[in-house]
């Protein structure tokens, strides 16, 4: 279908008071999922960031790449194992994650940014000691799966002030040389807790948190977090869900105004939440 000249002006006209809103504000967007790996979704996305980029709102990309550590491993002959939504990192595991995170999918997503004409940075939590963390305690070892305990987000700060996005891979040291894999979700919203941000966006591949998981037309639109116990207690958010709606409300306790779960399968899903007065997904506040 042709868009006339004055449908495309009405969309830019539409999208100015979200710009004003945004514009010199930090957007922290966690990136994964089906949108990681289908190429045409990627390239979407890519566009989506630097667009903001271009309009002056400061994007933040933290990005996991639990597929890609998934299929290397499989090459490598070595198991994946999940508990509660989160891989088991043994001695092994952590060097394919870091060499994985940092290294292929760090690198691939600058160029891939750089392609759609944006000016991106590569960083690892363990630059700069941008991430400092300690073993993840509870009643399963996990391995070398961590918890943030601090994050200094000068490297952040200094990427941004230089006109770049910067694109954090989610690896943390404990300044005793250990390295640990941190779940993206939980990172992402660390670092959009210590940069004041105004809003922190986790890409997925469902529509949001589902009142009935069999159902994508049972999107629940939004939650306070005070009623999370109950819907846990209720089997909605539950399994995968956890770590990602467990990360909103650390957002949203940490000063985030909102924190959106958002389906990163959608096309351009990002600017229909930001720019937009219908938004999608669920937001957490």
């Amino acid at each position: 279908m042709e868009i006339s000249n004055t449908d495309k002006a009405n969309v830019l006209v539409n999208a100015l008071p979200y710009i004003r809103e945004y514009t010199n504000k930090i957007v922290v967007i966690k990136y994964g999922g089906n949108a990681m790996i289908d190429e045409e979704l990627k390239q979407a996305v890519m566009n989506d960031i630097v667009l903001l980029n271009l309009v002056g709102i400061k994007v933040v990309l933290v990005h996991g790449g639990g597929p890609e550590i998934t299929q290397v491993m499989d090459r490598m002959g070595l198991e994946s194992r999940f508990i509660g939504g989160l891989r088991y990192t043994d001695e092994e595991t952590v060097e394919v994650v870091q060499m994985v995170l940092a290294g292929k999918t760090n690198k691939d997503l600058v160029n891939h940014l750089q392609r759609s004409k944006g000016r991106a940075m590569g960083l690892c939590g363990l630059d700069g000691g941008m991430l400092t963390a300690e073993k993840m305690q509870g009643d399963v070892d996990l391995g070398y799966v961590g918890e943030v305990t601090h994050v200094d987000i000068r490297p952040i700060t200094d990427a941004l002030d230089k006109g770049y996005i910067p694109v954090v891979s989610t690896l943390a040291g404990d300044g005793e040389g250990n390295v640990y894999n941190i779940n993206a979700d939980t990172a992402a919203a660390h670092i959009a807790g210590a940069l004041g941000a105004s809003n922190l966006i986790l890409m997925t591949d469902i529509r949001g948190l589902l009142e009935d998981k069999e159902n994508e037309d049972s999107l629940i639109p939004s939650v306070q977090v005070s009623q999370v116990p109950y819907l846990k207690s209720q089997g909605i958010i539950g399994g995968g869900m956890i770590p990602k709606v467990d990360s909103c409300v650390l957002a949203v306790r940490s000063g985030v105004p909102k924190a959106i779960i958002i389906d990163g399968r959608i096309p351009h899903a990002i600017i229909i939440e930001m720019m937009t007065n219908e938004g999608i997904g669920t937001m957490f506040y």
